[in-house]
């Protein structure tokens, strides 16, 4: 629902905007297109990377290496694997809840899921090549520094 709301509007400005200056938003349209060619190849990677990960790592094993009875090296596979792989939050959260109901703990899927939406290591290249490199090994290592804080709170509390 919401998504089709968000393509009407966009829909209806991109009209507007073609009404306004017919050369401008074939120029941004054309501009948009060579950035998304830029992203393809690095999406698909991703992609490929996450679906070879997921097919290998599957639930049984994960909740194995992540259970409740994992303490405190179940929280730090969670947050190894979760820097690694990255996934957007409408596949983390159900993934995590899929993971609780089969036996993972608080802290571990805390881990897990908060490293899977800030880390990303996978999406690293792609960062280098819009930003620089300082900028991406800054935010990488800051977000996995508040995710290890985050996990710690999630394991006091739960």
């Amino acid at each position: 629902m919401v998504s089709s709301v968000l393509y009407s509007v966009a829909g209806i400005l991109l009209l507007v905007s073609f009404i306004k200056d017919k050369n401008k938003t074939k120029k941004s349209i054309k501009v948009a297109w060579m950035s998304f060619e830029k992203l393809v190849p690095i999406v698909l990677a991703m992609m490929l990377f996450i679906g070879i990960t997921l097919a290998v790592l599957n639930q049984s094993v994960i909740t194995t290496l992540i259970g409740s009875e994992s303490g405190v090296l179940g929280a730090i596979i969670a947050l190894i694997i979760g820097s690694i792989v990255s996934l957007p939050s409408f596949v983390a959260f159900p993934l995590g809840g899929t993971l609780l109901k089969a036996g993972a703990g608080y802290m571990q899927v805390a881990a897990l899921v908060s490293t899977i939406m800030a880390v990303g290591i996978v999406s690293f290249p792609a960062e280098i090549k819009y930003f620089n490199k300082d900028i991406a090994v800054k935010r990488i290592v800051l977000s996995f520094m508040i995710c290890i804080v985050f996990t710690a709170v999630i394991g006091m509390v739960m």
